[in-house]
């Protein structure tokens, strides 16, 4: 596997798991703001994990629905570099957010089948960044970290978007060579795939899924 696929982190909740992404070679490392998952930070445990991402590491705060209040406080508490949108955030507000706070934005598409893909289109000019998941079930209350994949032949022959993307859903050591091969992905984000519970990460399943990458 080429060396040339960043990985994210999604979902750090603690130090030395900031530190094994670190070591472990990631490039992105994510933080979630979101009260109803089981990965969801206070602003001052946030602020003093980011300090701990070495520099040249993105750090990433993933948000759903998030009110400008909300925001505010997020961005002015904790260093970030970027805003991951993994709700029902419109065009229109995906380009509000951009342009208010002045940071890049990753906006999350959810993917179940093939009539899904237009939504990339639909953001695909106004997101920096797109992150391309699996639709949740309808019962979840989780928009994202649910462990599941959706059908990667979905995206066969379409590597190229207008922007960079990330392929997420249901990826884990064991799965995510398969994952890149059949997708084309240059870029992966790994949450509940390197949990030993919901919401604890677990160090070696972090190198494991690094290790596969290389």
């Amino acid at each position: 596997m080429s060396d040339d696929v960043k990985f994210k982190i999604c979902g750090l909740t603690a130090p030395e798991h900031v530190r094994a992404a670190a070591d472990a070679g990631a490039g992105y490392v994510g933080f979630v703001f979101f009260p109803k998952s089981p990965r969801n930070l206070e602003l001052p445990a946030a602020a003093e994990l980011a300090h701990l991402v070495p520099a040249g590491i993105a750090k990433v705060a993933l948000v759903v629905n998030a009110s400008d209040e909300e925001l505010d406080r997020i961005v002015s508490t904790v260093p970030l570099d970027m805003l991951q949108l993994h709700g029902k955030e419109s065009p229109d507000r995906v380009a509000e957010v951009r342009d208010r706070f002045g940071l890049p934005v990753m906006k999350a598409v959810g993917i179940a089948e093939a009539e899904d893909l237009a939504a990339i289109d639909l953001y695909s000019d106004i997101a920096d960044q797109l992150l391309i998941d699996a639709k949740p079930p309808r019962q979840s209350e989780l928009p994202g970290g649910n462990g599941l994949a959706f059908d990667w032949r979905l995206l066969a022959g379409r590597k190229y978007w207008r922007r960079p993307w990330m392929l997420a859903g249901g990826l884990t050591p064991e799965n995510v060579v398969e994952a890149v091969r059949m997708t084309g992905a240059q870029q992966v984000d790994v949450s509940s795939g390197v949990e030993r519970a919901p919401g604890v990460k677990d160090t070696s399943l972090i190198h494991a899924f690094a290790t596969s990458l290389r």
